[in-house]
Order: structure tokens, then C-alpha cells, then sequence
């Protein structure tokens, strides 16, 4: 059987040790800060995440640009020339038209090697859901399963992979035109916090409002455990756009619900989507019931 690369892209938040210990690649998206463009890149190189994120707090936006159709063939070539097939697992269409692009490099690389295989999928997920989902493919690989077999599980499982989000403030979402003026200002004036998913067609979607910070870390736990199953590959992880102390609150909340030696994985929201909701952002990611609300 012949050997496969995992590649991803920036929007899966995979810190560098578990992209080592699970062998996984990933390609950076860009984005543009005081009219100079720079990698986004998982390892914070460029720039801290404390910087990104108060630079937003100070009213800086970080618009961002896909990965390009030639950065996609330059690494389908590189993977292929080293003797490997290729499977490209892509943040949500929705969120990001970067998967487009790797469809597009895969047409054009396979006519250069076309006894090769790539195979590209649109998860329909970002940030640490397409980190399990990666992290469950690596295992499959491990297990001995062909890269076909591994696309199939992605494609059947990607649904029950639930993104459960708060945001502390609206205004960011203003910012990116997520939500109205005037919905900012009376999120901002009633101390409101949208619960929000992505939806079954990979769109982040804001499903209800709670009262307080407290209050929207307590329903998250609430939709974790009824959206819960216990399945292969099971993980449970908590990402956080700098607001760790929310954190580990929220992961202590959880090991009450689930049991204190359940697993919890605590990482930071990358720029992809934290450049939208902006600091404050607060989810909760695990496998589970399969998303059938489409927005």
C-alpha cells in the first residue's frame, strides 16, 4: 500500500505538537497587517496571539486571502516527487474558498503524475472540529486503512464533529459584517452572548442568545453533553481567541459534567476565524449526534 501525506490548512488550529506526534501537514492561509502580508501560520512566528488579539481589542482587522491554486500545486508536486499520494482535508468552504483551489491543483497535478492519487475534501468544519477530524484520519492511517478508506470515514463522520462557540463581544463580528450596528450595540448594551455551531453546510451560525459570560459557558457544557456520543476517535477540546482564564473555567466545567479523568485539550483560535469573532471567542469541540440544522 502505497504511503499518504495529510494536509490541511491554518484554519485547524493544530498546535505543533500534535501536528508531529499525528504527522500532519498543513498549508498557510494569509493575512494583511499594516499593508505588509504574512503567513498564518499555527506557531505564531509573525506575531503572538496576544499581539494579534490586541491589536483587535486597539481596532485592528486582519483581513485574510485563501490559499492560492500554485501554492496547492507546489505542495501536491512536493508530496508526490517524495513518493507520496495525497490527502488535502480543507477548513469549510463556507468559511474559506481555499478548497476550490486544491480541486483546481489536483486536476492540474494528476496530468503531470497521473498514476498518483489526491484526494481533496471540503470538511465543512474549522478550528480544532477539523483538528479531530485530522487527528482521527491519522489514526486510521496508522491503523493501516488506504487513503480511500480514510477519505470515506472523513466524508461519513465530518457532520458529527460540533463546533458549540460563545463570542464576549459583537462588535468584531460588526466589524466583518457578521452581524448588524444595531445588533452590536444591543448585544454590547444587554451584555448578550450568541451561542453559535457550524451548521450542517459548514456556515458558523448563531442559534441562540443567553445573558452573561457565565451563563453562555454553562450552555455550551449543556450542548456538549447532548451532542456527546461515545465513538472511536472521540476527543474533547476547548479552543479560546485569548481569554485562557475562560478557559480553564470552562474546562473545569466540563470534567464536572463528563467526569474528572475525561481528556480535555485546551488550544488557542488561530487567525482564520479569530480575525472574524475577535478576542473572547470561546468553543468547545468534541464528536457526537450528526449537525442536521442548516442555516
Amino acid at each position: 500500500m502505497k504511503k499518504f501525506v495529510i494536509v490541511s490548512d491554518t484554519g485547524c488550529d493544530l498546535e505543533k505538537s500534535l501536528r508531529d506526534q499525528y504527522d500532519i501537514e498543513y498549508l498557510p492561509i494569509h493575512y494583511t497587517f499594516e499593508d505588509k502580508e504574512y503567513e498564518g501560520d499555527l506557531d505564531w512566528k509573525n506575531m503572538s496571539y496576544k499581539e494579534f488579539y490586541n491589536h483587535m481589542r486597539e481596532g485592528v482587522r486582519f483581513p485574510t486571502s485563501q490559499i492560492n491554486v500554485e501554492e496547492y500545486k507546489a505542495a501536491f508536486r512536493k508530496y508526490i516527487e517524495a513518493g507520496y499520494d495525497v490527502l488535502s482535508v480543507s477548513m469549510s468552504s463556507k468559511l474559506s474558498a481555499g478548497v476550490k483551489g486544491s480541486y483546481v491543483a489536483r486536476e492540474e497535478v494528476l496530468k503531470e503524475f497521473p498514476d498518483a492519487k489526491i484526494i481533496c475534501i471540503d470538511t465543512l468544519r474549522s478550528c480544532l472540529t477539523l483538528g479531530i477530524i485530522l487527528i482521527a484520519a491519522s489514526e486510521l492511517r496508522a491503523e493501516g486503512k488506504t487513503i480511500e478508506e480514510v477519505a470515506e470515514w472523513i466524508e461519513q463522520n465530518k457532520l458529527r464533529s460540533h463546533t458549540l462557540c460563545t463570542v464576549d463581544k459583537l462588535v468584531y463580528m460588526k466589524r466583518a459584517g457578521r452581524v448588524s450596528a444595531a445588533s452590536a450595540f444591543f448585544g454590547g448594551l444587554l451584555n448578550i452572548k450568541p451561542i453559535v455551531i457550524q451548521d450542517g453546510i459548514g456556515q458558523n451560525f448563531a442559534i441562540e442568545k443567553v445573558k452573561g459570560r457565565k451563563k453562555s459557558m454553562e450552555r455550551l457544557v449543556e450542548m456538549a453533553k447532548e451532542n456527546y456520543e461515545d465513538c472511536p476517535h472521540q476527543r474533547i477540546f476547548i479552543s479560546h481567541a485569548d481569554c485562557e482564564e475562560d478557559a480553564m473555567e470552562l474546562k473545569a466545567m466540563l470534567k464536572e459534567a463528563f467526569g474528572e479523568n475525561t481528556e480535555i485539550g485546551v488550544g488557542i483560535v488561530g487567525c482564520c476565524i479569530g480575525g472574524t469573532v475577535g478576542p473572547g471567542m470561546l468553543c468547545v469541540h468534541l464528536l457526537g449526534k450528526e449537525v442536521t440544522l442548516n442555516q
